[in-house]
């Protein structure tokens, strides 16, 4: 029977999908980021049908996010969005030595995946952690100043009161930079990478993770190491097509 364990992780709210008989034991291990204005209770279909394929799967919470929901208006929210994304790296660091501290990944087969900022925490956590064994960004982007700038752009051209000077959006371009995947290719290492994205995704931009995905598969020896699903005619929205799709890739490469 498939478990699902609400747990609290230092600060962070979790819930930990796993097959009850084996809770306890080492098993391979994925972490999900959901996207903004979501929550960890959303990504449960995906979590249930990885768990059934023997793998524990854990949904955390962002921070501003779920039951760590601080009521902030959208435009605040919208203004830290960057700053969510940096938590959510800190929190996979905690995720992990939790797991590992108590002896539950199965030969370092640890992974992770993300829908929208979710897709977005994912890219930028390979630039961060070699521990990461195989990753899936859902219409997310790895091209994360870019997509900052455009959303900046965005914004003005939108007349919506962007609450930074201009010195401090250069400020965080800098800081983006840092975890900007497409700046820091050598980072992937040729780690097992997919990527699901709508053609017409009003959001964050298709042509994102398609420029950096043909940009990569030259550098990957075995290029079946690296795929790309499109979409068509699908907007910001996971289909069921990309759940079962990144379950099988997860069952590949993990």
């Amino acid at each position: 029977m498939i478990g699902i364990y609400k747990e609290y992780w230092q600060s962070i709210p979790v819930l930990v999908v796993v097959d009850s008989a084996k809770k306890e034991a080492p098993l391979p291990t994925i972490t999900y980021f959901h996207g903004f204005t979501s929550a960890k209770e959303h990504n449960l279909p995906l979590a249930f049908l990885m768990a059934e394929k023997g793998y524990r799967v854990l949904l955390p919470d962002a921070i501003f996010h779920g039951e760590r929901n601080g009521d902030l208006p959208s435009k605040e929210m919208e203004a830290r969005f960057f700053a969510i994304v940096e938590q959510n790296l800190k929190d996979l660091a905690i995720i992990y030595q939790q797991v590992t501290a108590d002896n539950l990944i199965e030969e370092n087969r640890f992974g992770i995946a993300g829908t929208s900022m979710g897709g977005i925490t994912t890219a930028a956590a390979l630039t961060q952690y070699d521990w990461i064994e195989v990753a899936a960004i859902l219409m997310g982007s790895p091209n994360i100043t870019e997509y900052a700038q455009s959303l900046v752009e965005n914004m003005k051209k939108s007349g919506v009161d962007i609450p930074y000077s201009d010195k401090q959006i250069q400020g965080i371009y800098h800081s983006l930079e840092k975890i900007d995947l497409s700046k820091q290719v050598d980072k992937l290492n040729e780690r097992p990478l997919f990527f699901w994205h709508g053609e017409n995704d009003p959001v964050v931009p298709f042509d994102h993770a398609y420029r950096f995905y043909e940009h990569m598969v030259p550098h990957y020896k075995n290029p079946e190491n690296i795929r790309f699903l499109r979409e068509v005619k699908r907007g910001h929205k996971v289909s069921r097509f990309a759940i079962v799709e990144t379950v099988k890739w997860f069952e590949l490469q993990l």
